[in-house]
């Protein structure tokens, strides 16, 4: 399969998110199924995985009746309250729903920067290890100190880092600390990356192949291609690039691999690492 591992649903709610701020107007709408689905079918991928994009229930009840409805959502990466003291109860009520494939955190969006570090929401993850699902960890660079203290609590547990932890991008200053924290994550073999969002972290007005190369290159010697997915961070991605422009960026970076190294990482890994059917 050729799998966009990473994107987003929403009927867009002010309320609802927050996060959408005033300077973000292009997402202030509905994006849909049926919104993607023709996207997807342009660039010939089979399917996609929907990420959560707000920390409630009832999204994630949503997406999994999303991905019931359409064939082509292959799974869910929902979120839970992983630091409820209920929380075994509450992932044991979803155990039977298959489209269920991961749980997030909007760990970036904590005042506390060693938040991933709390004994509570720990102890939510060690849950996770007999159930199949994938933790997907968002943060920024400036987290990953702390994330590597955290995967290694937690060795037997699958992890995917979105964004490939979101570096700061420009073109006068290459994200050197970044780097060799990223590299020192992709010795843990549970531990797997996206190329997703790497354009919206450009802060330059501006930005091409040539600026984005190293951010892939640096991502690809940390985790080879046999954990790497690709992921377009649709409907985000539309801040600074559409659809096609995010797969071509990739498709460029990729170009000196091996058809079957291209394969894994288009979507033979996420089939795998979510264990999509």
């Amino acid at each position: 399969m050729k799998v966009d591992s990473h994107q987003h649903f929403w009927r867009y709610d002010p309320v609802e998110y927050p996060w959408i701020g005033p300077d973000l107007d292009i997402l202030k709408r509905d994006f849909l199924p049926l919104d993607l689905e023709p996207i997807l079918q342009s660039e010939n991928f089979d399917g996609c995985l929907a990420v959560q994009a707000r920390q409630t229930h009832a999204e994630t009840e949503w997406l999994l009746e999303l991905a019931d409805r359409y064939s082509f959502v292959k799974g869910v990466v929902g979120w839970l309250p992983l630091q409820d003291p209920q929380f075994e109860s509450i992932l044991d009520s979803y155990r039977n729903r298959p489209r269920l494939v991961g749980l997030r955190h909007v760990i970036q969006a904590e005042a506390d920067d060693a938040f991933i570090l709390r004994d509570d929401f720990n102890r939510g993850i060690a849950q996770l290890e007999n159930t199949g699902l994938v933790y997907d960890i968002l943060i920024f660079e400036r987290h990953l100190g702390a994330t590597l203290e955290f995967v290694d609590r937690h060795p037997n547990q699958r992890f995917v880092v979105d964004h490939i932890a979101k570096p700061v991008i420009r073109r006068d200053a290459f994200a050197a600390q970044w780097r060799r924290n990223l590299i020192e994550l992709g010795r843990r073999e549970h531990v797997s990356c996206k190329l997703s969002g790497v354009v919206t972290e450009v802060r330059d007005e501006t930005w091409d192949d040539a600026l984005l190369a190293p951010y892939f290159e640096t991502a690809l010697e940390a985790f080879g291609s046999e954990r790497l997915l690709f992921g377009s961070d649709w409907p985000v991605c539309l801040l600074r690039a559409d659809y096609s422009q995010c797969v071509r960026s990739v498709e460029n970076a990729l170009q000196s691999l091996s058809r079957d190294e291209q394969s894994a990482i288009w979507g033979d890994n996420a089939e795998r690492v979510y264990g999509l059917r």
